[in-house]
């Protein structure tokens, strides 16, 4: 075989190459017109690399960031420096539809890049060669992971009935709320419990298919009564906890007041029956003599105490009882 032949053989095993690479290949020149396009780009585009030549890059595919992507590479026109993109920044360059069986139910190719540059025989960046990677089955999956684990996530801290913070995770925000106060002693904040009055008469009688609709509805109530930065959690049970972040014991005392009412007013509907329900509540404002969290937790479940003794659907505050 004479040079000549072999030089023909190389430019064919290359040209060869470039077609059936499993990557995306795309040359453009310093004014983003397409030079090479090969099979993987022809294959998800729809388009010949006839059709593309010497087309604007930005005017075929609109789906491409035009200001993001000139970013992206000046510093390989000025620098010669190879960039990259992944898609956890950016999901694709392509906006190419996702054919892949195993993560057919993605929308679209995920993709990673390499953007590196081309020079002529002066040693001048005269073009710049985009390698395109199908990433897809990897970023599905790992998007899939992270939506697991958000959601065992949620599980282990929401309450399933209610979807408010389970006792475990509301606690640690009191925990977290009063060594706030304690670095910060100008501020305040207050805590309220409270309990369904007589439940177990209402799961005894209807049932506790009955008593999950007014734990529910009840857990609505105070939703919708509380600010977006107070932190409603069911403490167990019956029980519920409301932290209420940089408010005094008067407007605790007046916000649980306002849950009481609204609640006595509720008039459920189960299997034919109408149920009416109360609530009693205790609360206690933080105090700079506490210890710890456990001694405001123990304050306003003596404050509750005091109100269901008193004969229930009231509310009590800890400093009125000592």
């Amino acid at each position: 075989m004479t040079i000549e032949e072999l030089g023909a053989s190389e430019l064919h095993w290359l040209m060869d190459m470039l077609q059936t690479v499993d990557v995306g290949l795309v040359v453009v020149d310093t004014s983003y017109r397409i030079q090479l396009w090969n099979g993987f780009m022809e294959n998800h585009s729809g388009l010949l690399p006839r059709q593309v030549r010497n087309r604007q890059l930005f005017d075929l595919f609109s789906e491409i960031d035009e200001d993001w992507l000139r970013r992206k590479c000046e510093p390989v026109f000025l620098l010669k420096n190879r960039a990259f993109t992944i898609w956890e920044q950016r999901p694709y360059i392509f906006r190419f539809k996702n054919y892949r069986s195993i993560t057919g139910h993605a929308d679209y190719m995920y993709q990673n890049s390499t953007i590196f540059p081309l020079t002529d025989s002066r040693g001048q960046v005269s073009h710049l060669c985009f390698i395109i990677y199908d990433v897809t089955d990897a970023a599905v999956s790992k998007l899939e992971l992270q939506s697991m684990n958000g959601q065992l996530r949620q599980l282990s801290t929401t309450d399933y009935l209610t979807q408010m913070r389970n006792r475990g995770n509301w606690e640690e925000s009191l925990k977290l709320e009063f060594n706030r106060l304690q670095r910060y002693s100008q501020h305040t904040s207050s805590l309220i419990m409270c309990d369904i009055d007589h439940f177990k008469r209402i799961n005894d009688t209807y049932g506790h298919a009955a008593g999950d609709i007014v734990i529910k509805a009840v857990a609505e109530v105070i939703r919708k009564s509380l600010r977006s930065t107070d932190l409603p959690g069911r403490y167990g049970g019956e029980e519920f906890a409301l932290l209420l972040l940089d408010t005094t014991a008067d407007q605790a005392s007046y916000l649980a007041e306002r849950i009481r009412r609204k609640v006595e007013q509720l008039e459920l509907s189960f299997q034919s029956h109408t149920i009416k329900l109360t609530m009693s509540f205790g609360l206690a404002e933080r105090a700079i003599t506490m210890q710890d969290y456990l001694q405001w937790l123990d304050a306003a479940d003596k404050a509750l105490y005091h109100s269901k003794a008193a004969g229930r659907n009231q509310v009590t505050r800890f400093h009125d009882i000592l």
